[in-house]
């Protein structure tokens, strides 16, 4: 396994993330346990989740798995760099969602019972709350790093500009702010490119690319286009909007005699700002299957091919679309 540091800290990650969402919905405990297991062997010791994931209003119940997983003892939680997120839904009461004060605290609080851990390694803001201004988000996350239940800050679904300011804000309180930004980043979509990857560069934050296969388009869609999840309505849509495109990319992945799941891992591997792409393994097969992206060392010419056949939106702005 590759490390890595996550952005400007000293904290060192697996180039693959294991993502969690799966765990519960759809894949039971014991296959989740199994997962988990076979990735610490695998040497993958950076671990994502949320305390929404599970889908079951207030009761986390992927974390939960995490923390059974966890209670097991054998090392499990000294060699897992776990990370979660606060902003979701939890209840139907007011503040018991998005990011107050009160809501951070509590929300910390819940995780960490069902973690059954004493701290978080990684505390994500799972998307941005324009109705709290960062003064209080600070302060309620400055609490909780010293009360040594949080170990570093990181944001999910902001904008560059958010970013900017949220680390401007921490500089001002002598906190070490963001350390990294998990977003929606594949082959295609490249929106990112414009201004979050340019700033998470800037301010020294690791990116974590959530949905680096495109929830499946760029795993060989067109190949098992009438199989599980790619069946469902929504996705037969999807794949028919990109239908030329993945054409292009998995005739290019043939030539190659890679995957297409494991070519566009590399892909986003090949990327010196991206810290570790989210895999989210069903079962233990695929999560096997995703370590080959490790080996595949894009060269200039394959690269240039992909963004050809899948186009970016033409680098950083304002030069992508001013002069």
């Amino acid at each position: 396994m590759e490390y890595t540091h996550l952005g400007r800290t000293g904290l060192l990650v697996s180039r693959l993330c294991l993502g969690t969402m799966n765990f519960g919905p759809h894949t039971s405990e014991e296959d989740s346990h199994a997962i988990m297991d076979k990735a610490i062997e695998h040497g993958i010791n950076f671990i994502d989740t949320a305390n929404a994931y599970g889908w079951k209003l207030g009761e986390g119940v992927t974390e939960q798995i995490i923390g059974r997983w966890f209670a097991q003892g054998g090392g499990r939680r000294e060699k897992t760099v776990i990370a979660t997120k606060v902003y979701s839904k939890m209840g139907e009461w007011p503040n018991e969602s998005k990011l107050s004060a009160l809501h951070i605290k509590r929300a910390c609080e819940d995780s960490l019972k069902r973690l059954q851990t004493d701290h978080i390694d990684l505390y994500q803001m799972h998307h941005i709350d324009r109705e709290t201004p960062w003064e209080e988000v600070w302060q309620a996350m400055e609490q909780l790093v010293r009360e040594g239940k949080v170990i570093y800050v990181g944001s999910s679904n902001f904008a560059g500009w958010n970013i900017a300011q949220g680390t401007d804000f921490a500089r001002k309180r002598h906190m070490m702010g963001l350390v990294s930004e998990q977003c929606l980043y594949n082959l295609l979509a490249r929106t990112v490119e414009l201004e979050i990857l340019p700033a998470c560069e800037a301010y020294g934050l690791g990116v974590v690319p959530w949905s680096p296969l495109a929830s499946g388009l760029l795993a060989g869609a067109l190949q098992k286009a009438t199989e599980g999840r790619r069946s469902e309505p929504g996705v037969i849509e999807r794949i028919e909007h990109h239908r030329t495109k993945l054409e292009h990319y998995e005739a290019f992945c043939s030539e190659m005699g890679e995957h297409p799941a494991d070519v566009a891992l590399a892909w986003l591997l090949s990327n010196p700002v991206v810290t570790a792409p989210i895999i989210g393994p069903r079962t233990i097969d695929q999560l096997n299957d995703s370590l080959r992206a490790l080996e595949i060392k894009l060269t200039p010419d394959e690269l240039k091919k992909l963004d050809e056949i899948s186009p970016g939106p033409g680098g950083p702005a304002p030069e992508a679309f001013a002069w």
